[in-house]
């Protein structure tokens, strides 16, 4: 194709043509015309396909498929009817095995390019139920005024408006098919033009609606709510301000937990702490962990970014000590209050920032000798743990990780800097559908 066919604004492009080479992570077929990438959406791998600019940029262009020519064997008809347009999925296109199995890929060529590091071995990926997972969402609220109604939901893919949604086959049943009852309960209130979000939590016992307004509830508000909870069994808290405002509306004694069977455990957050948003998923992720650490019942466990406890109090059913640090001062004392809850006394639980401070004189690295240790940080991995937790000279590490990019950089300085064999790593599928790798892997001194 000529470069001179090629529109001088995207408005007027024409129908242009492309084979599939690869797909990037957003879900998007990378092609070339005329020696440029363009990331092309809703393309996949191997397909001819038709498609329009839109947007052209120094070092690549961006289009979106008209016709797809020669389908990919990877394609599939999308469950949701939304999307395209909702920005929460971008994968549903393709197949569930073949997700996983481009995660997967993407994993191992971020430790090569990043890490120059490759594992040992490549785990099974591990996966649950690719539908109806999401426990944990924030969805956005907005009153528009022209269509005479509420939205509840995401965002559209390509802008900050909120779509216009009826369901949600990601988000658990207990919210994804009342999104519809959402809107009619906020457009039915006379706070509805400023309430600009609902967070949502669910747990294995019930779930929750923190509902932000940015201006005193009305009487007739509040008793809307109230009915709304009540009918569908929510817990009901509202938040006027920041999130220290959070308070519970009803029931009188809420209570959210979920659960490790499989280790006797129990697990009790609030509605906006952070905690792993697909059960099912979680559950099999937290076994494998203590299978490739396999603590023994005289180690002492340094369990690094530990959250609620959700890989500490399983450790604790199996180690001598388990030792829980944490940057959250709440998530701590939840952590600590459902170790004691659990009948668990072989844990203790230490606040620090590991994502910066200076950790030279944390208690925690002097007291203890650690035979293993594992950590689960955020997206911007635990670079500046990683060099203490050389020192500590731990024999085995097994790392949960949400970046890969991270997870690379990390492994490198983890094989090349400190002494550690990559003994093996591999994909979870905590988020189907979306872009997101979870990963897991294991050193081994």
């Amino acid at each position: 194709m000529s470069r001179k066919h090629k529109p001088r604004g995207v408005k007027n492009s024409p129908l242009m043509e492309a084979t599939i080479e690869s797909l990037t992570l957003e879900g998007q077929g990378v092609a070339h015309v005329d020696g440029k990438i363009v990331f092309i959406d809703g393309a996949l791998p191997g397909e001819q396909v038709t498609f329009r600019y839109t947007s052209h940029k120094a070092k690549h262009d961006e289009g979106k498929v008209e016709t797809v020519l020669t389908p990919s064997l990877e394609r599939v008809e999308p469950k949701c009817q939304h999307f395209g347009v909702c920005g929460a999925c971008s994968w549903q296109h393709i197949a569930l095995d073949a997700q996983i199995s481009h995660k997967q890929q993407a994993m191992l060529d971020q430790l090569r390019r990043i890490g120059k590091v490759e594992p040992e071995t490549v785990f099974e990926p591990l996966t649950a139920e690719g539908w109806a997972y999401r426990r944990k969402a924030r969805l956005g609220a907005r009153w528009v005024r022209k269509k005479e109604k509420v939205l509840v939901g995401f965002r559209e893919k390509d802008g900050g408006f909120l779509a216009e949604l009826n369901r949600c086959e990601i988000l658990h049943p207990s919210i994804g098919e009342h999104l519809t009852d959402f809107q009619a309960l906020v457009g039915s209130m006379d706070a509805r033009e400023s309430i600009p979000q609902i967070e949502v939590a669910v747990g294995d016992n019930a779930t929750a609606l923190v509902v932000r307004h940015m201006e005193p509830l009305s009487e007739g508000d509040t008793g809307k709510l109230l009915n709304f909870a009540r009918e569908f069994g929510y817990q009901l808290y509202l938040q006027p301000k920041g999130p220290e405002t959070v308070h519970c509306l009803y029931p009188e004694n809420p209570e959210l937990y979920y659960e490790h069977p499989q280790f006797n455990t129990r697990v009790n957050f609030a509605p906006l702490d952070f905690f792993q948003v697909n059960q099912p998923l979680n559950r099999k992720m937290v076994a494998r962990a203590l299978e490739l650490l396999a603590p023994e019942p005289t180690d002492t466990v340094l369990d690094l970014f530990c959250g609620l406890g959700n890989f500490t109090l399983p450790l604790a059913r199996q180690a001598a000590q388990v030792i829980g640090v944490e940057g959250d001062m709440a998530m701590v004392e939840r952590a600590r209050a459902a170790a004691h809850a659990n009948g668990i006394h072989n844990t203790d639980y230490y606040v620090c920032n590991l994502m910066g401070e200076d950790l030279n004189r944390e208690p925690w690295l002097k007291k203890h000798t650690y035979h293993k240790i594992l950590l689960d940080p955020p997206r911007a991995g635990a670079k500046e743990i990683i060099a203490h937790i050389g020192k500590l000279k731990a024999g085995r590490i097994v790392y949960v990780s949400c970046d890969p990019a991270t997870l690379a950089r990390d492994a490198g300085e983890l094989v090349h800097t400190h002494g550690y064999r990559l003994v093996g790593s591999g994909v979870m599928d905590m988020f189907p559908h979306t872009s997101h790798v979870e990963s897991i892997a294991v050193f081994e001194k």
